[in-house]
């Protein structure tokens, strides 16, 4: 794929970014269509900058304890500007943003969710999601919207919750998961086959039971 026409795309991170990891190893392939020409964070200790950097990644360090919320988007919209960013990435991001940024990159930026939206929104989802006593939990990647984890709906990915589980081996199964799900809504985002239409989003060439929903061999 011709590099001009990747879409450019930047990462949003808190602290190790594995799914930043997991993207920019997707990005690495010749005919994926995005490319990752930023990792920016609110903290300047997050591990994933390390990374990121040691992947030639250009870094953005912008401290949010140094800035009211207003002053820290400002600066976060000005990095993302002069990197000319086209999509972002929330990775373990730990902000909540605010309308004038949502809206700002309204059908432009996505998230990753570890569970199956609209159940467990929020924090501490898999802890709850065993207390709730359900059989299928997950992953999903969606467009961010004000309502925090109630954006449109790109891609999820489900497996059962076995009776062995507990909170630490089914948020590792989750993760898994999570790897594998938010390189391919990217790349369905970047190649413009999401359309969002009356609040949901419909995905060019394909069935919900395809790229859009991941259920891995043995997961039920």
């Amino acid at each position: 794929m011709n590099r001009a026409s990747r879409k450019r795309v930047a990462i949003l991170i808190s602290g190790r970014g594995s799914n930043m990891s997991a993207l920019i190893a997707a990005a690495k392939a010749p005919d994926y269509p995005a490319e990752i020409v930023l990792v920016a964070s609110n903290r300047p200790e997050a591990i994933g900058l390390r990374h990121a950097r040691a992947a030639g990644i250009p870094t953005s360090s912008l401290d949010h304890r140094g800035h009211d919320r207003e002053s820290f988007e400002r600066a976060l919209q000005d990095a993302l500007a002069g990197a000319r960013v086209e999509l972002i990435c929330l990775a373990g991001f730990m902000r909540l943003l605010t309308p004038w940024f949502v809206d700002r990159w309204a059908g432009r930026m996505l998230n990753i969710h570890p569970a199956l939206l609209p159940a467990f929104k929020g924090l501490d989802t898999h802890a709850r999601a065993l207390a709730a006593g359900v059989r299928i939990h997950g992953a999903t990647v969606h467009f961010v919207s004000a309502e925090m984890d109630s954006g449109p709906i790109v891609a999820q990915a489900a497996l059962s919750v076995l009776d062995s589980d507990d909170v630490e081996t089914l948020a590792a199964r989750v993760l898994d998961l999570e790897h594998r799900i938010y390189p391919l809504a990217l790349k369905l985002v970047a190649e413009g086959r999401v359309q969002i239409i009356d609040g949901r989003c419909r995905i060019d060439g394909t069935t919900p039971s395809d790229e859009t929903l991941l259920a891995p061999p043995g997961s039920d």
